[in-house]
């Protein structure tokens, strides 16, 4: 079984996320696809991010009913920064029957090189790269010729932006999976 790891702040989750977990398993790149809610990216500042349980909360509430598609609290457990190189260890040990794969934004591939560990990561798993606005992917390819390219739409959002809309009392409705928007709305996230 072939799983991909689809790593993130999900600070919030937003259409575009879940779309991209779909394309993934539409191309059949994986049998599964687990978005791992991300307690802290050591190379993100920490401010502005809502608590861990809040995003592993929406991320469920986004995937809820697309198959295959798991929302994952893996790192949890994990000590803080967690490493992806540390927790692809810890997930291949607990499940030695699967091929993991990772997802990443052509943002973080063109900063791969301040991974911890980053030359065994390409060595260990197969390492997907998909297009963010203004990264682009052939940067990355030649610097990292492991790294393979997904030539996927371009979903223009960032999480960055929907909590600034949201701040500024703009409609996300074009973004935000309603029950996410809710939520959201509900706990009085981002205002």
């Amino acid at each position: 079984m072939r799983i991909a790891i689809y790593p993130g702040s999900f600070n919030p989750i937003h259409r575009g996320h879940v779309q991209l977990a779909r394309e993934v398993l539409h191309r059949q790149l994986a049998d599964k696809l687990w978005m791992l809610v991300s307690p802290h990216n050591p190379l993100k500042m920490n401010s502005g991010l809502l608590d861990e349980q809040h995003r592993l909360a929406m991320t469920r509430l986004a995937v809820a009913g697309e198959p295959g598609i798991i929302a994952s609290d893996f790192e949890f457990s994990m000590p803080r920064p967690s490493y992806s190189i540390d927790t692809l260890q810890r997930l291949q040990t607990a499940n030695p029957e699967v091929q993991f794969l990772l997802l990443i934004g052509s943002d973080n591939a063109l900063v791969f090189d301040q991974w911890k560990d980053y030359r065994q990561i390409l060595a260990q798993v197969e390492v997907f790269v998909y297009p963010r606005q203004g990264y682009p992917i052939d940067e990355a390819l030649i610097k990292y010729p492991e790294m393979k390219g997904l030539t996927t739409p371009l979903y223009n959002i960032s999480s960055t932006q929907l909590r600034e809309m949201i701040k500024n009392g703009q409609s996300t409705a074009e973004w935000l999976p309603p029950l996410v928007e809710k939520y959201i709305s509900e706990n009085g996230f981002y205002t």
